[in-house]
């Protein structure tokens, strides 16, 4: 049985300015978010996300295109009248109401019986694992802890898609790391399509069941995280995805099951993976990413030799900053451990060779 999709957004274009001053926020996106899906659109700022998060929401309606929930046209609807909620950046509780006062506000504006919103609170509040501060004001407890609330109140009218808008941003580091963990286990548990805005790699990676990358308000690749970040398609996709090794190569072979043999500059020809409705020719870029290399002695089974820059020791991997003698930068990432294969005996201007795992070149689109 197919997949059945939650929103669907048909060649949506939004233009905001006239004359001049157009600006194209949005370039005729289309995408499909599955029912029950955690999918994540992720870019930097000023890539078009949180605009077609707003068209979803309905804050703003597109200049063409058409946007579907559940097969209906959404589009011409205004936000009250679409079953979507939104948690905001801001969070924007009410600061003189309790914890629970916050849940129950939406519920209470949609005329529910004051039984129904008591047991819904109720439950929201064991979702959230907030029981223990129900009476508390929001404006008496933690960062972390509004963000729970926020939740709990978006989701209480169990809204069809939850849209959520870098609400992670203002939280510190060891907080957003257990609220990525906290949020995959409510969409679990809820069963509800979330809709994560973000411009923080490690974020999408960590909660995403699929991944829309943006760049100037258009989506270049749709994939799972392995996708995105071991098979990119485009040069943008894997930039902007981690720490990455560009590297020139010249196409020998390719068959229609995206498989290729690709020579280096060094005359070494590797195997390389290419995207779907591309078959490379002539002269291409291919991505290697740096815990997919390793450092060694030079000899025959090298695919590139230089000298080693820079060592940087991370604690748990080391860096090796490489110059190839094509004067092309590499960097190798390897994991330290206590077995002596970690290989951190190698110093700066050492010259070494640089030896791949099998099937971890990918050649790009551009």
């Amino acid at each position: 049985m197919a997949d059945k999709n939650a929103i669907e957004v048909r060649g949506a274009s939004k233009i905001f300015g006239t004359g001049e001053a157009q600006v194209a926020a949005l370039d005729n996106v289309s995408v499909s978010i599955r029912e029950n899906e955690f999918f994540t659109l992720l870019g930097p700022s000023g890539c078009g996300k949180t605009t077609l998060l707003r068209l979803i929401a309905g804050f703003d309606y597109p200049t063409d295109g058409e946007i579907l929930l559940y097969g209906q046209d959404i589009a011409p609807l205004p936000p009250f009248k679409r079953p979507v909620n939104t948690v905001f950046q801001s969070y924007a509780l009410f600061p003189h109401m309790t914890v629970a006062q916050n849940i129950a506000f939406g519920l209470e504006m949609l005329g529910k019986p004051r039984a129904e919103i008591d047991g819904r609170v109720a439950e929201m509040l064991r979702l959230v694992r907030m029981e223990a501060l129900k009476d508390r004001r929001t404006s008496q407890i933690s960062g972390g802890q509004q963000q729970r609330v926020a939740l709990a109140r978006a989701l209480a009218p169990q809204p069809k898609v939850l849209l959520l808008d870098e609400p992670l941003s203002a939280l510190d580091y060891k907080l957003r790391k257990e609220m990525q963990i906290e949020l995959k286990r409510l969409q679990n548990q809820t069963g509800i399509t979330f809709i994560f805005v973000t411009h923080d790699q490690e974020e999408a990676l960590t909660m995403s069941d699929r991944i829309a990358v943006m760049s100037s308000g258009r989506i270049l690749q749709v994939g799972s995280p392995w996708d995105i970040y071991d098979r990119p398609a485009e040069r943008f996709v894997a930039d902007f995805i981690g720490e990455t090794n560009f590297l020139d190569a010249d196409v020998v072979s390719a068959t229609g099951d995206g498989r290729a043999t690709v020579r280096l500059s060094s005359g070494v020809e590797i195997p390389a993976t290419f995207p779907a409705s591309v078959m490379p020719e002539g002269k291409v870029t291919i991505v290697i990413r740096p815990e997919h290399a390793r450092v060694a002695a030079p000899n025959g089974t090298s695919a590139h030799v230089g000298h080693i820059e820079n060592v940087v020791y991370l604690g748990t991997d080391t860096h090796f900053h490489v110059r190839l003698d094509d004067g092309t930068p590499f960097i190798v990432r390897q994991q330290n451990s206590r077995n002596g294969n970690s290989q951190t005996s190698f110093a700066a201007a050492e010259r070494v060779g640089i030896e791949f795992g099998r099937d971890v070149a990918q050649i790009l689109k551009d």
